[in-house]
């Protein structure tokens, strides 16, 4: 299977800026089998079990967690930029590579002992997951697992989640930035 993923995510060379190859996998979201293939493997481990909340990061992980949230049969919660939720909100302070930006989600959206997945797309740096399951923490979410369909393990990203004690699962893995 990760060789039909690994061919259905397209690479950008010097994007967002020279020296990075961008990772895209809007051609896979577009690849009717690659998806549910996708979706389906971020599923599998938890498929029967009590997962109460899916929990996806702004934005590709809100795409894929409506998918695994709806195969789950649990609620979803966006987890956002700062200034995007319309209701009472809680975030966190996270670091980017020139500076601080923040991320909410509503006040009301976890209940304290809610079994939680973090989605996103790719894990990297490790750097936004780590604040949502942080930001996901504070609010009494048990994290059961953070999902992402690319990893990134020359940057770190999963060693960093797996500190926290947040079991990681990822699809496939390109070398590399």
């Amino acid at each position: 299977m990760s060789d039909e993923l690994l061919q259905a995510i397209r690479t950008i060379p010097d994007y967002p800026k020279k020296g990075i190859l961008f990772r895209d996998i809007t051609t896979l979201l577009g690849n009717a089998r690659a998806f549910r293939r996708a979706v389906d493997a971020l599923v599998q481990p938890w498929a029967g079990s009590k997962v109460d909340q899916i929990a996806g990061i702004e934005a590709r992980g809100f795409i894929l967690g409506g998918a695994v949230a709806h195969q789950l049969s649990a609620g979803f919660v966006p987890i956002r930029k700062k200034g995007k939720l319309p209701h009472e909100t809680v975030r966190i302070a996270y670091s980017l590579e020139y500076g601080l930006d923040e991320m909410e989600m509503h006040k009301d959206a976890i209940r304290p002992g809610d079994q939680v997945i973090l989605v996103d797309d790719l894990i990297a740096t490790g750097g936004t997951a780590e604040a949502a399951c942080r930001l996901l923490r504070n609010q009494g979410a048990e994290i059961v697992a953070a999902c992402f369909i690319i990893d990134l393990p020359d940057l770190g990203g999963r060693k960093k989640l797996e500190a926290l004690d947040v079991p990681v699962r990822t699809l496939v893995a390109f070398p590399g930035h």
